[in-house]
């Protein structure tokens, strides 16, 4: 067992993979990871499947896909179901020894879907039907349509990881809509102790867009900043909320907190350092998801020295206020994120059916 992360989670970070593939699965690699790098879930993506679709372990899978006659959207959808239940299984120990805390495995909605509130849940209850494991986690991008799919799809008893939020002011408001879910589960009677949730606060392409906008205006003693101050910022509203009375009514039912989960958290910018996005964002009930080069390198070279956190909260302030007075428009910055984030998994979702497609033709 690598120390450091397992020092790690000590402090109160559940280290999750940011990366799925069929060859992960088969291989050991991802059992490995389990056992020695104290990996305690995964999280994956249209652009992660993507990836892992071109390579020869689907197929197999894709000949005999091909000889039903699916379409290649239902071939997506099968592999990467399937794939996501032979992970969940193998996470099954991890989620039976931290009562269903850990030990998650999120899929998500078709990106296309990201401002269709309706078809969003359509495909979420599918999704998770498919999967039909209790450790899945559904991924919905935290967009303005993204909100009230997040509360109906809570309120029908399904975990959800909400994606692709940037802002302070919209993580907020996708809190709000997990405890709206929540009430609306109580309602139906469902077990509430059973649902649980993380939202996936995204850091890296925060200092990316930011840092773009400080060499422009001449600020760069300010780069590199933002990300981290703003990933704290985060943390500190889930105190607050998570500490609430509206909070305590709901926990009294055995309602679970849902945890804020760093997102993004490879460093783009081979000046700073590679372990920053997690050294930085150690606190209790922090899931932090890395692809597996962060991973390692954290493994080899990182430190944990407590709490980096709570403890910054007044920096963090002050780092935005003199971004706010050098002239970044931090509104401006998530908004233009979340687009972009949107269409970046879109370019992904087509690259996944062009290969399967591609892949269907040869099989």
């Amino acid at each position: 067992m690598n120390q450091t992360l397992a020092k790690l989670t000590e402090a109160g970070v559940s280290i999750w993979l940011d990366d799925l593939s069929r060859e992960r699965i088969q291989s050991g690699n991802l059992s490995s990871l389990i056992a020695d790098y104290s990996v305690r879930g995964v999280t994956t993506n249209p652009t992660i499947f993507a990836a892992a679709l071109k390579t020869p372990a689907y197929g197999p899978a894709i000949k005999a896909e091909k000889e039903k006659g699916s379409s290649v959207e239902q071939v997506v959808f099968n592999l990467t179901t399937e794939d996501v239940a032979a992970a969940c299984d193998l996470f099954l120990p991890t989620y039976r020894a931290t009562n269903g805390v850990d030990g998650r495995v999120s899929i998500e909605v078709s990106p296309e879907l990201a401002h269709d509130t309706q078809q969003t849940i359509k495909q979420a209850i599918d999704l998770h039907t498919k999967v039909n494991r209790e450790n899945v986690l559904i991924k919905i991008p935290a967009t303005l349509e993204g909100l009230p799919a997040i509360t109906e799809v809570i309120g029908r008893g399904i975990s959800v990881n909400v994606t692709l939020i940037f802002s302070i002011a919209r993580y907020e408001a996708v809190i709000d809509a997990y405890f709206a879910g929540l009430k609306k589960a109580i309602g139906q009677g469902i077990d509430i102790s059973k649902i649980h949730s993380v939202a996936s606060f995204f850091v890296s392409r925060v200092d990316t867009e930011v840092d773009k906008r400080l060499v422009g205006i001449g600020r760069e003693d300010l780069r590199s900043k933002a990300a981290i101050a703003n990933a704290q910022l985060a943390y500190e509203l889930f105190l607050k909320k998570f500490s609430s009375d509206d909070w305590k009514d709901l926990a009294a039912k055995g309602a679970r907190e849902q945890r804020p989960l760093m997102a993004s958290t490879g460093v783009k910018d081979p000046a700073l350092p590679d372990t920053l996005y997690v050294t930085e964002l150690v606190a209790k009930n922090v899931v932090n998801t890395m692809p597996e080069k962060t991973m390692m390198a954290m493994a080899d070279h990182g430190t944990v020295s407590g709490d980096s956190i709570t403890p910054s909260f007044a920096r963090a302030k002050a780092l935005m206020a003199e971004l706010n007075s050098a002239g970044i428009d931090m509104d401006d910055v998530t908004a233009l994120l979340e687009k972009e984030g949107v269409e970046k998994f879109i370019v992904s979702w087509h690259e996944l059916l062009d290969s399967v497609r591609v892949a269907l033709g040869n099989a």
